[in-house]
């Protein structure tokens, strides 16, 4: 047997050894934003759902900056063996390489391991300004050019495009404030720093019920169940205003199939307990799971969708 036989040999038991074992010592999930954002939420709670099918416990470490790609690219340069992963969204996932020169990886990057949840966005304002509806915010607005100010986690975030998204439908001059993650963003409204935003239903819905935020509007096709009296973009003129957030756990490219596959397994059980369905639940969110080719599937679709809408509005930046 030559050499290069010999070490593809060693190289293929190797992998199914790790396979097989895997995991042996604590798994961690990196987050590409800061803690409190929606994004950090989800990962935590896969953190304390997935030790009871693995075996081994798991921890979040946030590593947020530059439009979730500082994390991204740490996630995506780790050891291909399972003990490194990452929770995204889209905005990371999808958009920041779209829009970040030289971000440094893409969705090609990463081995897709399974949908965690979906959830709406909504447009809420900090609760001292005049507005009860978007038609008076885009009034306002178009009347006072440029003194409106919007807040996101950052370029390429999916509030950032959904943003830029509702000023081109509405013809409404607002001014981008970027902060470093969805959990500052979200501060910055409340404090009044910023006067909007647009924002995950499972971070902002208890700021909302206890009066700390406004809702105007639900990013989405249909109302909120939490939030039925809100309107959804569709319902007011804006049709184009319908992508919600998703979450995601992925795994750097070239995780071996196998342990990819267990950590599939191991989120749709986390999935469908009651406990998980539950916590979502009062996050205004919807368990998904399904098979990492369904992931797959779907992130193609969402490269698809967004890569014109970031064309034409010319996010691209160095």
């Amino acid at each position: 047997m030559g050499r290069l036989a010999a070490a593809a040999l060693a190289l293929l038991f190797a992998t199914a050894v790790s396979a097989e074992t895997y995991p042996s010592r604590p798994i961690k999930i990196i987050v590409p934003t800061p803690a409190g954002g929606p994004v950090d939420v989800m990962a935590r709670l896969l953190a304390s759902a997935l030790p009871g099918a693995l075996g081994q416990n798991v921890v979040v470490e946030n590593k947020p900056g530059a439009g979730n790609t500082i994390g991204s690219k740490l996630a995506a340069s780790a050891d291909p063996d399972g003990y490194t992963l990452m929770v995204s969204a889209a905005s990371g996932l999808i958009m920041s390489p779209m829009i970040i020169k030289n971000a440094g990886y893409d969705a090609t990057s990463f081995a897709p391991v399974a949908l965690v949840a979906e959830t709406p966005q909504v447009l809420v304002v900090n609760p001292q300004l005049p507005f009860k509806t978007v038609a008076e915010l885009v009034a306002y607005a178009k009347a006072n050019p440029g003194k409106l100010n919007y807040s996101t986690g950052g370029i390429g975030t999916l509030p950032h495009l959904n943003a830029e998204l509702f000023k081109r439908e509405s013809g409404a001059n607002i001014v981008h404030v970027p902060y470093k993650g969805g959990g500052p963003s979200l501060t910055g409204v409340v404090a009044g720093d910023v006067q909007m935003t647009f924002d995950t239903l499972a971070t902002s819905l208890q700021l909302i019920h206890a009066g700390k935020l406004r809702a105007l509007a639900v990013v989405g096709p249909r109302r909120a169940a939490e939030l039925p009296d809100v309107p959804a973009m569709p319902e007011i003129g804006y049709p184009a205003l319908t992508s919600g957030a998703w979450t995601a756990l992925l795994a750097p490219k070239d995780t071996p199939p196998e342990i990819v596959a267990r950590l599939n397994a191991a989120v749709n059980a986390a999935l469908k307990s009651q406990a998980m369905e539950n916590a979502l639940a009062k996050l205004g969110a919807e368990p998904r799971g399904g098979t990492p080719q369904q992931l797959a599937a779907h992130m193609t679709r969402e490269q698809a969708k967004w890569a014109p809408i970031v064309a034409s509005l010319n996010l691209r930046v160095d």
